[in-house]
């Protein structure tokens, strides 16, 4: 069980249970521990969003009670599914998905789907997108007092064999939340930003969730250690300085820090060759190498100097 800070990857709990367990099991309880400490640190507006597993329906008449907003996905459970197949064809409109980034130079020619001509010559199955719907509705969860909006996502898909199409199938995604501000789109598209990464990174990055010790006490320590090594990363990029002329510049580098792997963190800000010669009365600390980060570097040395405001 991993509750996340989406803004900035950092792990704000982490629950270390056996492997037969369900990763959303009590996942509402860390949630609302996860709100409390985002209020402490000075948060205003706090937002939950997960997957189908994680619509933890009994908690959310509270979660609106204390204006926390949430884009959970829900079940496709088949009273749902009814009411989407009920709709009017006229209330479904056409999903426009906003591209992931905006090409900044001339658009490259895209590479020849060499995977597709092969699933085509030798006759493999193949489902294909051929469009998306969306719409909304209200609706009751039977756990909640409350009704709340019910977005779904309709997907036509095609089913082909070879350059045969055997079938149409249509599949419906459902998402719920308390936001009537946003649009349809948007409410589809914050739910869909996924973790994955995030999740890697803690698993792979730092090996938080590969314990080399022997017991659940010492498992937990050193999932706790890790997953802070973490967060140290997140942080050292929070307190790079943005002020000055080159303001822009320094503002780039610092969300490329905040997003960078910690493999690569480590290699260019950590394991550092360095000559330590005293001399006099001070240590002089040489930097026997030289990266395109060392100005980055530089630059929060210098504010780490400092003393840090509480």
């Amino acid at each position: 069980m991993r509750t996340i800070l989406s803004n900035t990857g950092e792990a704000l709990y982490l629950s270390n249970r056996s492997g037969n367990c369900k990763s959303s099991e009590h996942a509402g309880q860390y949630l609302n521990r996860a709100a409390d400490l985002s209020r402490r640190a000075g948060f205003k507006k706090i937002r939950f969003r997960g997957d189908t597993d994680f619509s933890q329906t009994k908690y959310l008449d509270g979660w609106d009670d204390e204006g926390i907003t949430f884009v959970f996905g829900i079940k496709a459970m088949p009273n749902l599914v009814e009411i989407a197949e009920n709709i009017p064809e006229t209330a479904y409109k056409d999903l426009i998905r906003q591209p992931r980034y905006v090409i900044k130079t001339q658009p490259r020619t895209k590479p020849a789907n060499i995977k597709e001509q092969i699933v085509q010559e030798r006759g493999y199955k193949n489902i294909r997108l051929q469009s998306e719907q969306v719409a909304e509705f209200e609706y009751p969860p039977v756990k909640c007092r409350k009704s709340y909006r019910v977005v779904v996502l309709r997907k036509n898909l095609s089913i082909e064999k070879g350059e045969n199409v055997l079938f149409v199938d249509i599949r419906y995604f459902f998402y719920i939340t308390n936001d009537h501000k946003a649009s349809r789109a948007e409410i589809v598209g914050v739910e869909s930003l996924r973790q994955e990464n995030l999740i890697e990174q803690l698993k792979n990055g730092v090996r938080a969730m590969r314990m080399p010790v022997d017991n659940p006490v010492s498992n937990w320590a050193y999932m706790v250690i890790a997953s802070l090594a973490k967060n140290l990363k997140a942080w050292y990029a929070l307190l790079l300085p943005t002020k000055g002329r080159w303001h822009k510049k320094h503002k780039r580098e610092k969300r490329k820090v905040l997003r960078m792997e910690f493999k690569k963190f480590r290699n260019f800000f950590i394991v550092l060759p360095c000559q330590i010669v005293k001399t006099g009365r001070k240590l002089v600390y040489r930097l026997l190498g030289w990266n395109e980060y060392f100005d980055i570097f530089f630059r929060a040395v210098a504010t780490f100097r400092h003393q840090l405001r509480c």
